[in-house]
């Protein structure tokens, strides 16, 4: 592909957290009339405007264009600020119409409104309601919404919008419309609307009141029947939601809409949650047991959101977190509650070291609450989301579910119907508790994961073992010196010879950058067991051995302590191989063993516990990445493991099979153990591995086990993998997100010619640059697979390069989200920092770069 360079353009202005300023006119109402045709729509909107300040009505637009305006029925002068409509007004309340034309086949960013394979659907969050109609587009101007929808009604029979469904008719000229109220007042970037020819999974629910609330997923025919495992979801995150945070829903009626063309996985809009089709369609032949789990999880976060961001939602965008942090946490415990708590947690933390960590250790590091972004569309985070979550898990560990409870309840109470901050929720949890958070609030300003050194020394004769602690918060952009942060830090002693818990667990307030904690009455030589449940987003460093590591994998009663002391082991095993090329990996092997021989253990957990960390996170661990000797290091321990352990492997695959298709948490669990043993029996070089995995692949019954089947086949050089990947594009070519699947394995594949095979793949038909899961699966996988992306010849980085220029022509969210990994140029040796950072450099000097492209490149360049 081409690239037009030209000098580079003066960035655009940041917006500022300290300039925030309430809104100086109100809209309370506005009345909506959508004439809907993809290639000519027509909008009306009748504001209701109120003074609330001082200053002319300003509305924002993006690419809008005014075809009348009035104000109180007589034609108004205004005139255009930029993107905004100014109409200097004298009164104090009036009535304002503006009508405007769009067309939403040509719109390919997928923000406002927009086609999708036939459907006419919406995005408004953060700011696309300002590309369907001039209005004041931020979160704390709140308005009931009436909307009339008219359409033609062979082509768009289904007329669907926020609210409750109020009336209906005929039209002459084969028309039809749909009145729609919501009586709760909503920011703009809630609403939504969608049309099209859609077909109904029906059901109800009734809430603990007594109200009957009609529920309905809205897909196309042909996926009717795969809504049922979303519905069935949705009713119990309803249930759990008033068992758990006594939160009723509120509406007469709750519509989720499946649509193709999504930029995110889903969005909670009020009453009619617009969701991308991978997170609502299941069922076995289509859908990993990963998938089902991620529409269950999907499904409830956005319901939860219901209370937490629509009923209270952000003052302005920079407490996004106030609503995304608290919604993941309670979509998190909800999960935990359904299956294993001890696999969920291990999960999440896999998820956040994947995302996050990396981010606040890079040039995109940001707080939980920014202080100035360009495009808002950028800090949809991990550290906003993931991060943002384990900050109110912090508070819920140090004010005990009760009093957390407690204050969920007067945050929701005091700010029902109101736009508030992440401020409003920690002072809710302060005066529902009691408990001073105020230091605690360093965690919304500062960015960076803190690293916590743990030292624990033994008095054997005095009976007493000391803990030393210290903590640093490294240096992030824009912040050079951090205050220490407090944290609660969950902690145990187990004893060397008896294997036994030496003293209670006790929750440890880290609240300096230095603290002594003084255990009396030990017996023996404790092992520390540290951060257990992950109750503190932070890395620990400790001086515990490999010994040690081993011990606690086999002994701690805390199920991620004991994942987490074996993957401490890999860590350090497969460091010492980075740098030595000998380190010795029979305490890995020994431990690994012993956790598939514990009949204690669950299988899902087994399965996490004796996975390696991913090539990236190891990567993370060094000063400087060396993607070629991590690959050498992860593939030998990898191999070494299928080897010594081929029998172990072969026993647990074997038995495994027991798990059948049931979707069961037990089932579940023992198709994953069975995939993970055969990636093992693959990996250990096995005369007969890429037939067994063949094997599975032609007998599988559900998606997991082909899925299992296809990832174990992609690592091989061989006529079995040649083959499958052949019969699944043939059995699934009319299935698009199956077919993702099909790119992802391949982008994900670790081997030496994956750059070969992705080039190829981006020129292949059924790759689309106008779907984001298209792109996502396989552009975006292609960059967090370290050692293909990192080829030593650059091609990687060139590749990801054009691709973002070309994607941000079209969709410049999605082009914007597959910058960072070319971000991280400083972390990598020169001759591959020097790529990168040319690469960065060339894309930034693109003729007409789109903000969101702007911000994430020149912010990685540093």
């Amino acid at each position: 592909m081409d690239i037009r360079t030209q000098p580079l353009a003066a960035a655009p202005a940041p917006v500022l957290r300290a300039d925030y300023a309430p809104p100086v006119w109100q809209v309370p109402e506005i009345a909506l009339e959508f004439d809907l045709d993809p290639a000519r729509t027509q909008v009306t909107g009748r504001l209701s405007v109120v003074r609330a300040g001082t200053g002319p009505l300003r509305l924002d637009g993006d690419g809008l264009t005014a075809d009348a305006v009035s104000v109180d029925g007589v034609p108004a002068d205004w005139t255009m600020d930029g993107d905004q409509l100014v109409i200097d007004l004298a009164g104090d309340a009036h009535l304002v119409e503006i009508r405007v034309t769009i067309a939403p086949e040509a719109n390919t960013q997928l923000m406002g409104l927009y086609a999708s394979d036939g459907l006419l659907c919406t995005q408004c969050e953060a700011e696309g309601f300002r590309r369907i109609m001039f209005f004041p587009d931020r979160p704390d101007v709140l308005a009931r919404y009436a909307v009339r929808l008219v359409a033609d009604r062979a082509r768009y029979p289904v007329l669907l919008s926020n609210g409750d469904h109020v009336d209906s008719g005929t039209l002459p000229d084969g028309r039809h419309y749909a009145d729609w109220r919501d009586p709760f007042p909503k920011p703009s970037y809630l609403f939504a609307l969608v049309a099209g020819d859609l077909a109904v999974n029906r059901d109800s629910f009734v809430t603990g009141s007594g109200k009957v609330v009609e529920l309905g997923i809205w897909v196309r025919e042909h996926d009717l029947g795969r809504t049922g495992h979303a519905m069935h979801a949705l009713k119990t995150a309803m249930a759990w939601d008033e068992r758990v945070y006594g939160r009723e829903y509120d509406l007469g009626v709750f519509n989720i809409v499946a649509v193709s063309d999504f930029n995110f996985g889903a969005m909670e809009n009020k009453g009619l949650n617009i969701f991308n089709s991978r997170y609502v369609l299941a069922d076995p032949d289509t859908a990993t047991d990963q998938d089902y789990d991620a529409v269950a999880t999907v499904v409830a976060h956005e319901y939860f959101h219901n209370w937490s961001g629509n009923r209270v939602t952000c003052r302005d965008w920079f407490q996004l977190s106030l609503k995304e942090g608290f919604t993941v946490f309670r979509d998190q415990q909800y999960s935990a509650d359904q299956g294993s708590a001890a696999v969920k947690r291990i999960e999440d933390v896999r998820v956040l070291r994947a995302a996050q960590f990396p981010e606040d250790g890079g040039p995109l590091a940001h707080p939980i609450r920014p202080d100035s972004y360009i495009e808002i569309s950028n800090f949809y985070t991990a550290t906003i989301y993931n991060k943002g979550a384990e900050v109110i898990r912090m508070m819920h560990t140090m004010l005990g579910e009760a009093a957390f409870r407690a204050g969920s309840d007067l945050y929701f109470d005091r700010h029902d119907g109101t736009a508030a901050t992440c401020e409003d929720f920690v002072a809710a949890m302060e005066d529902a508790s009691g408990h001073d958070l105020g230091m605690f609030r360093l965690w919304y300003r500062q960015a960076g994961t803190p690293r916590v050194h743990a030292a624990l020394d033994f008095d054997a004769p005095g009976g007493r073992a000391r803990l030393r602690l210290q903590q640093v918060v490294p240096a992030t952009p824009g912040q050079p010196d951090k205050q220490a942060m407090p944290m609660p830090l969950r902690i145990a002693l187990f004893g060397e010879v008896s294997g036994t818990k030496l003293l209670p667990e006790q929750t440890v307030m880290l609240d300096g950058a230095h603290q002594e904690i003084l255990f009396e009455g030990i017996g023996e030589r404790p092992v520390l067991s540290i951060n257990r449940g992950f109750s503190a987003p932070v890395t620990i460093e400790s001086d515990r051995s490999a010994a040690d590591l081993a011990f606690l994998s086999a002994h701690d009663d805390d199920p991620f302590a004991r994942y987490e002391a074996m993957q401490q082991l890999m860590v350090d095993t497969l460091v010492d191989d980075v740098a030595t090329g000998n380190a010795d990996l029979t305490p890995v092997i020994a431990a690994v063993k012993a956790t598939l021989a514990d009949p204690a253990l669950e299988p899902a957990f087994v399965a996490e516990a004796v996975l390696l960390p991913s090539e990236a996170y190891l990567g993370d661990q060094m000063p400087v990445v060396d993607p070629q000797a991590v690959t050498r290091a992860w593939d030998r321990l990898r191999g070494a493991l299928g080897a010594e352990l081929i029998a172990d492997w072969r026993g647990v695959y074997a038995g495994m099979a027991a798990g059948g298709d049931s979707l069961e948490a037990a089932g579940k669990g023992m198709r994953r153990l069975r995939g993970v043993a055969l990636g093992y029996i693959v990996a250990s070089g096995a005369a007969d591995g890429p037939a067994l995995a063949a094997a599975q692949y032609e007998a599988a019954g559900t998606m997991t086990d082909r899925q299992t089947a296809l990832s174990a086949l992609a690592m091989t050089a061989s006529a079995e993998r040649d083959a499958a990947f052949a019969a699944f594009h043939a059995r699934y070519a009319d299935n698009g997100l199956v077919l993702d699947k099909w790119f992802q394995t391949q982008a994900l594949a670790p081997r030496s010619d994956t750059i070969d095979v992705v080039e190829r793949l981006a020129r292949h038909p059924d790759f689309v640059m106008t779907n984001p899961n298209r792109l996502r699966s396989l552009v975006g996988a292609f960059a967090v697979n370290q050692r293909a992306f990192h080829d030593p010849s650059g091609r990687g980085y060139r590749f990801l390069g054009e691709m973002v220029v070309a994607i941000d022509r079209i969709n410049p969210q999605t082009a914007a989200k597959l910058v960072p990994p070319l971000g991280r140029w400083s972390r990598f040796d020169a001759a591959r920092g020097a790529m990168m950072r040319a690469e960065l450099e060339r894309v930034l000097g693109t003729e007409g770069l789109s903000k969101d492209v702007f911000e994430q490149v020149s912010k990685s360049l540093g």
